[in-house]
């Protein structure tokens, strides 16, 4: 078996959750083996001199959806599985491009799309995953419309189907169980109402407390834990005292419930580019008239919720939520948050903070020793201009996940 290939990226400005320094960095095969403030002696390895330029942890997005090809999730459900997994291929795709080397998937993926990533079938973002999302009856991942009587079932083994539906303890065990055995690394529950779906008011409370007891009680059961759609402040607090972890959205939250959030140790995951998006684009790109009418009730609160957790010291995660043609606009969330964050805090949001809720401390969202060689080099520094995040690659010099290059424009 060949000896894994050595790199060294010299003269480099380090920046991911530490801050920013200056630094030498050793990779062997696909991990970090070395970070030095020194030149480092490798006589075999291939060199390339940063000349200063910014070496960056690949990013992490802790919100998105890659199955959701279309703006219209009900329609969604009903393509062929088969025209999903390539429109998701592609989406991933796009998403490694921008730098963004890890991603978590929210509802929908399934086992599948990973196994086909790690043999090298498609190119994209490690895939951390849900798959399905649990979603009471009328609830966020309900899509049938009102006089829409076919049992909730129907679509629920569909790859482009984001949820599934199950009512009461047993079931919501049962539920969890379930995705659990096929490969889930969390549970997702909709415990509010949503934009996207059909029936159910952002005000809406999902799911009994019993029930989310539940849910967490066997995620916990599992090694893992559970992330929940929210948007009030009632929801959010209820969920926080129910044991959730990943508080996702969080657009309509109080100091206080982010103070109780903070202290339980629970992890923000706002996700601000996608009312944007879906204000301005979502009409075109199919969202229902029903769902463009709910997408005031959330976006104008967005920015705000970022100064009360950041006031609170409710750690806030990366995320995105994009739905179809939209995705592109992934790298937007960084300018939305830097009108209200330092730009480090933006940053670490999508390193460590990210990293952190992910579970994956030390192994992505950092540049230190054991830790995956997930890079980027941005043309830019970005604490200077943090715009040099947000398009769709054009701005990165390079992008390595795993210690091999997808793409690079550097001098060797």
């Amino acid at each position: 078996m060949p000896a894994p290939t050595l790199l060294v990226f010299e003269n480099a400005l380090l920046l991911d959750g530490a801050g920013q320094r200056p630094g030498h960095v050793l990779i062997e095969g696909e991990v970090i083996r070395e970070v030095s403030d020194r030149p480092i002696a490798s006589p075999s390895a291939r060199r390339i001199d940063l000349r200063g330029r910014t070496l960056m942890p690949g990013l992490i997005d802790a919100h998105v959806h890659v199955v959701a090809t279309t703006a219209h999730l009900a329609q969604n459900a009903l393509l062929p599985d088969a025209l999903i997994a390539h429109r998701a291929a592609r989406i991933m795709r796009e998403m490694l491009r921008r730098g963004f080397t890890t991603v978590r998937d929210m509802g929908g993926a399934t086992i599948g799309l990973r196994l086909a990533w790690e043999e090298g079938l498609i190119e994209g973002p490690r895939l951390i995953l849900c798959g399905k999302a649990l979603s009471q009856t009328g609830g966020h991942s309900d899509l049938r419309g009102r006089h829409d009587s076919r049992d909730a079932g129907w679509y629920a083994p569909r790859l482009g189907a984001l949820g599934r539906v199950v009512d009461g303890v047993d079931a919501i065990r049962r539920a969890a169980r379930e995705e659990i055995k096929a490969g889930a690394d969390f549970i997702k529950v909709m415990a509010n109402g949503g934009v996207a779906s059909p029936t159910d008011p952002i005000a809406y409370l999902g799911f009994s407390r019993e029930e989310l007891c539940a849910a967490v009680e066997e995620a916990e059961n599992a090694g893992t834990y559970v992330a929940a759609h929210l948007y009030t402040d009632r929801a959010i607090r209820r969920a926080v005292e129910c044991g959730v972890r990943s508080l996702e959205h969080c657009n309509l939250i109080t100091p206080e419930t982010a103070g109780l959030a903070a202290s339980r140790g629970a992890i923000a995951c706002p996700t601000l580019i996608t009312y944007q998006a879906l204000a301005e684009e979502g009409a075109a790109f199919g969202l229902p008239p029903e769902s463009v009418a709910k997408i005031e009730d959330v976006r104008q609160a967005g920015l705000g919720s970022l100064a009360i957790m950041r006031e609170a010291g409710l750690t806030m995660a990366f995320g995105t939520d994009l739905l179809g043609e939209m995705h592109r606009r992934q790298g937007e969330e960084f300018l939305l948050r830097r009108e209200v964050l330092p730009a480090m805090e933006v940053i670490r949001s999508a390193t460590c903070h990210a990293a952190r809720l992910l579970c994956q401390e030390g192994r992505i969202g950092c540049i230190a020793p054991g830790a995956l060689a997930d890079l980027i080099v941005p043309e830019a520094d970005p604490l200077s201009d943090i715009s040099v995040l947000a398009g769709n690659g054009e701005r990165l010099l390079a992008v390595m996940q795993g210690g091999r290059f997808i793409h690079h424009r550097l001098e060797c």
